[in-house]
């Protein structure tokens, strides 16, 4: 029998004089850490199988539980940590590979921290968002590099197509499968609500919601998984996902678990078999491959959508997303090593990949300096926290925002980084019906509404107070931004002044 080493993380305290043995704390556990005993008539639990999800707290009607980080400590020094000690036990006790959830938790360097914003003062006086018109708006898609006449003399106005965004913000890819049917109905729900979009991810689009699909990005991955004719066009875009910032280099896998019902229907395969997107798409080996998919699509939608190629942000970005800009596709979407994801190797997730904030720099430079920004718009995405950010990420070059965490969060998320369990007690990241009522779409969509909402005019009191009334005037505006507590190189890199120049 194999010794398990590992003291639980979290402690569940109850308090007895307030606990009345009501049950619910056991009826809300999926991950069954309480329990009632008959012999003693109390309640008791386990803390081995506490995620700290929290659902316990919030529905105790007494307020007799609290969930609290384990006091017991590991002999721990600046080479071992606790983490990396714990993590060699488990992989010794199971023999298999580590996997996670969410974004990179690592205390690495967030620079949308180190990044402040400039306010106009006497000489550039600020504008007064609740009086005068601010845009929010933004079209992304290929823009004509000048002004050019028809034959008559007339202004040229066809452009390729675009897709409109009533702010600089989208809701990220996230499957059905990953998550649940009611999480992707909240999503779609809002973003038709707010004038955005939302992405499928790779597994498919349910059928139900081809209702949405003047808001829906439709997602082609390596596993083809749920893409036919219909799907292709029942969107407002196409996405082919090469990379993604929580495991650049490697495919997905959803265990054949989560394949049931719809869901099996939605991604075309067997119920119960493995969902396994292969690292890379077997028909591209270079940007020409590249470039015959994208036209493929084009071609298979009537030149209607615009094509979006998803790639995770890694050391040579520029040099790529100049290939990717010269392939035809008309945007090109990067996603930071901090960006989530229902499940991928630990190793990966922690250790591959750049920050976003570098990887966008760089890639707008690149594409400036070789005349070809125009091309594409740039989406990025990977841990984009707050309005704050938003504006962070468009003065640093990006046409819009992917949001995919906190719009979790709005929907009740509580960062128990258990997603790959199917166990998720808020009815997100599970499959489990019993658990995905627990979501009310209707509520979510209106939360995260009212999430967008909050940002939209936060965004607006950003730009009036720089003195800057649309986001087209905010793009790549990098005199906005200046550093603080980063090195010459990161400035540099960054292209952005230090605080006080």
């Amino acid at each position: 029998m194999s010794i398990e080493f590992i003291y639980p993380e979290f402690e569940i305290i109850r308090n007895e004089n307030r606990c009345i043995s009501c049950h619910v704390c056991e009826q809300q556990c999926a991950n069954e850490a309480h329990s009632y005993d008959e012999k003693h008539k109390i309640m008791t639990c386990d803390d081995s199988k506490c995620v700290n999800c929290q659902r316990c707290v919030s529905f105790c009607p007494t307020k007799a539980l609290k969930i609290v980080k384990s006091e017991c400590t590991l002999r721990e020094n600046a080479n071992w940590s606790a983490e990396t000690i714990k993590e060699i036990y488990k992989q010794a006790n199971s023999g298999g590979v580590l996997l996670s959830s969410m974004g990179n938790p690592k205390p690495l360097p967030v620079y949308w921290d180190k990044i402040l914003i400039n306010a106009s003062q006497v000489t550039n006086p600020s504008i007064d968002p609740l009086r005068e018109p601010m845009e929010t708006r933004v079209y992304l898609g290929k823009k004509p590099s000048k002004v050019q006449r028809t034959k008559d003399g007339a202004l040229d106005c066809k452009l390729p197509p675009q897709l409109e965004l009533s702010m600089p913000v989208m809701f990220s890819a996230m499957s059905y499968g990953s998550i649940s049917y009611n999480a992707h109905k909240a999503l779609a729900l809002a973003a038709t609500a707010l004038g955005i979009l939302y992405n499928t991810g790779e597994g498919g689009l349910h059928e139900d919601f081809y209702c949405y699909g003047e808001n829906t990005v439709v997602q082609v991955a390596s596993g083809r998984f749920g893409v036919h004719a219909d799907y292709l066009k029942a969107g407002a875009a196409i996405e082919i996902k090469i990379g993604q910032g929580a495991k650049p280099g490697i495919g997905g896998h959803l265990p054949g678990a989560k394949i049931v019902g719809d869901i099996s229907r939605t991604r075309m395969i067997p119920e119960g078999s493995d969902a396994i997107s292969p690292a890379p798409h077997h028909d591209i080996y270079s940007i020409e491959d590249l470039r015959q998919l994208v036209f493929s699509l084009k071609e298979a939608t009537e030149y209607k959508k615009p094509v979006i190629v998803k790639v995770a942000a890694v050391h040579n970005i520029a040099a790529i997303a100049s290939g990717i800009a010269r392939s035809g596709a008309d945007i090109i979407a990067i996603d930071g090593f901090r960006g989530g994801t229902g499940a991928a190797p630990t190793r990966i997730r922690d250790h591959v990949g750049i920050p976003i904030e570098l990887a966008l720099a760089a890639v707008d430079q690149r594409l400036r300096n070789e005349g070809i920004r125009n091309n594409v718009s740039l989406v990025v995405g990977g841990s984009i926290r707050s309005a704050a950010d938003v504006v962070k990420a468009i003065a640093l070059g990006a046409d819009t925002c992917y949001v995919a965490t906190a719009a979790l969060l709005a929907l009740g998320c509580h960062l128990c980084r258990t997603c790959q369990s199917g166990k998720c007690n808020w009815g997100i990241a599970t499959q489990r019906p019993e658990l995905v009522k627990r979501l009310n779409p209707a509520m979510g969509s209106e939360r995260l509404i009212n999430l967008m909402t909050a940002w939209k005019h936060e965004i607006k009191e950003f730009m009036g107070g720089m003195g800057i009334n649309s986001i087209e005037a905010l793009r790549g505006n990098r005199l906005m931004l200046r550093g603080i507590g980063l090195t010459e190189k990161e400035l540099e890199i960054l292209d952005i002044s230090h605080a006080g120049e």
